[in-house]
């Protein structure tokens, strides 16, 4: 009981020190929140926490240029290794969780023949995921994607549509199973 206890008075603490030097760098973190070792290779002043916001071990947000947005609300839950890779938007509304190696992003490369990926350009479009959603494991969601409110997607799921409210969906591509009721 008493090392339980001291392990999460640890833990508080340095999630505190995370935060205090994340806000130093840039990032906008609004209230309280909860960060493990997170990874952050550029540009922290892209990123907005609302208050409540936690993120786990592993959890990487990658900003492509000075353009891009990704903004995490409010008692929101981001699980281990999953990474938000943004070059105009991604935008996650309160209190949705997501699951452990999951991918989101707003971008793809244009392509064609004898043009190497890495070498054409981004295209993007804002990728949006609502307030109390819920994201399986391993779940990809891609450019443009819009996600309504109260929505579930499946483990495994690779979103390439928008998904509406109060729906769960799942598979790849990720469709509509059933509506949640009540």
């Amino acid at each position: 009981m008493w090392a339980e206890r001291m392990r999460k008075l640890w833990q508080s603490a340095a999630s505190r020190r995370r935060a205090l030097i994340y806000r130093l760098l840039g990032m906008r973190i609004d209230g309280r929140v909860w960060l493990a070792a997170i990874e952050w290779p550029l540009r922290p002043s892209c990123i907005i926490l609302a208050n409540g916001a936690a993120l786990d071990r592993g959890v990487t947000l990658l900003a492509t240029n000075n353009a891009a947005r990704i903004v995490i609300g409010e008692s929101c839950y981001v699980n281990r290794y999953t990474m938000l890779d943004a070059s105009a938007l991604i935008e996650i509304g309160a209190q949705t969780m997501i699951g452990p190696f999951c991918y989101i992003t707003d971008h793809d490369h244009v392509f064609g023949p004898g043009a190497a990926p890495g070498e054409t350009p981004l295209v993007s479009k804002p990728t949006k995921i609502g307030q109390r959603c819920w994201l399986g494991a391993h779940v990809s969601v891609l450019k443009g994607v819009t996600i309504g409110d109260g929505t579930v997607v499946g483990a495994g799921s690779v979103v390439t549509k928008s998904l509406p409210s109060g729906v769960v969906a799942a598979g790849s591509p990720a469709k509509v199973l059933r509506e949640i009721t009540s």
